[in-house]
């Protein structure tokens, strides 16, 4: 497979490591966790554990003797499998915090990989690596990572055919093992149909009791199994923002297939016409630049914002002290909605951006910009000027 630099990762990586005694590198199932960490740790002999390899659980049946500080980074791969593990972590980290003595990556959410069991408050930072960038990539290949999404594997395939193939054995391999070694013991037929579900509501508010009754279950099961998809990070809920407003505000989250080419596979899309001929179109690119945003401008305590009287906001960050909303828009001819003005005025926000497919920038109103999604994702320092 043809690799992909993944500079800004490989930065975000690094100063982890060389802060922290231990580093927790999360992310869903092949998207380069142990790619990157292979590549970018420059210890002369760092050591690997794979706990999919039988060979190295062996190694570790006693951690205390197998992890012995010998002043390499040691790299733990899918501790999920191994919760119990992150006691000796803590043990040893606290006889020396020296920074970088352990890097560990895990295929699901923080509280599932360990940390829920065996805090290491004070002792992890956690660096999240989400699909490939725009940056990445380059501009040019906007459409290819649209379609193909930004696993690695199914954007590099060499044709789109290929590229579909390895998101359908994916999909299927996904819901029939790595669910279960996650801990989450459903049937892969029921949780195909949930997920195929899901991807009818993508960009849509959470409406647990409508999606029960389609797949005839019960509400707390949905909602099971909704969990069980965000923990292992390939679905995301984007919870609501409330403002001190006396308007009536929608509560529950908007629910987001995280990887924009699992979506089109869920939805049977499998070229560039199928998707522009999609009814899914527009909730597609929200939430492929949603994705996009969240892992450019990491941290940034995203939420969304709707009333039930039809205001809304795709998209709010904190980013740098100040507070950006986003609506986006699949359009080369963006146009300022009263929606927009209810947002900006309501949220008390210092700036909005409207972000479309076109390629310009330009102002409509006070303290509201149309940017185009590239300059937006691949520009040096894109929100300076606002």
């Amino acid at each position: 497979m043809p690799l992909i630099d993944r500079l800004v990762d490989a930065q975000n990586l690094l100063k982890a490591i060389s802060h922290s005694p231990v580093t927790l590198l999360t992310g869903p199932r092949q998207v380069g966790k142990s790619t990157l960490a292979r590549q970018t740790i420059a210890s002369p002999a760092p050591a690997f554990y794979d706990l999919e390899d039988h060979r190295d659980l062996a190694r570790l049946a006693e951690p205390t003797l197998a992890l012995r500080d010998t002043g390499d980074t040691i790299v733990i791969d899918e501790a999920q499998r191994m919760p119990g593990l992150f006691p000796t972590l803590r043990v040893l980290v606290d006889e020396d915090r020296r920074p970088g003595r352990f890097v560990v990556l895990g295929s699901a959410s923080p509280d599932l990989v360990g940390l829920g069991s065996e805090s290491l408050a004070g002792r992890v930072t956690l660096v999240e690596l989400g699909g490939l960038r725009l940056c990445d990539v380059g501009a040019h290949r906007l459409d290819d990572l649209w379609l193909r999404g930004g696993l690695p594997e199914s954007f590099v395939a060499a044709t789109d055919e290929a590229s579909n193939r390895w998101r359908d054995d994916y999909i299927s391999t996904f819901l029939e093992r790595d669910l279960a070694n996650l801990g989450f013991r459903f049937p892969a037929t029921t949780m195909r149909r949930f997920w195929t579900m899901l991807a009818h509501y993508h960009g849509q508010t959470w409406n647990g009791a409508r999606i029960a009754r389609s797949i005839d279950v019960s509400e707390t099961t949905v909602r099971r199994y909704i969990d069980a998809l965000t923990d292992a990070l390939v679905v995301r809920q984007l919870p609501p923002w409330f403002a001190n407003i006396s308007k009536r505000q929608v509560k529950s989250p908007r629910v987001y297939i995280r990887d924009s080419g699992l979506l089109h596979r869920l939805l049977g899309i499998t070229t560039m016409l199928d998707l522009e001929r999609s009814p899914a179109l527009g909730a597609s690119w929200e939430g492929m630049i949603v994705e996009q945003l969240l892992t450019r401008f990491a941290s940034a305590h995203p939420t969304y914002w709707s009333t039930h009287a039809g205001a809304e906001l795709d998209l709010r960050l904190e980013i740098n002290g100040r507070v950006l909303g986003f609506e986006i828009k699949r359009t080369a001819r963006p146009a300022v909605s009263k929606s927009m003005h209810s947002a900006l005025a309501d949220l008390d926000l210092d700036h909005l951006l409207l972000v479309h497919a076109g390629p310009h920038r330009f102002p409509f109103a006070d303290r509201i910009t149309a940017m185009s999604a590239t300059e937006l994702l691949t520009g040096d320092d894109p929100l300076a000027a606002l």
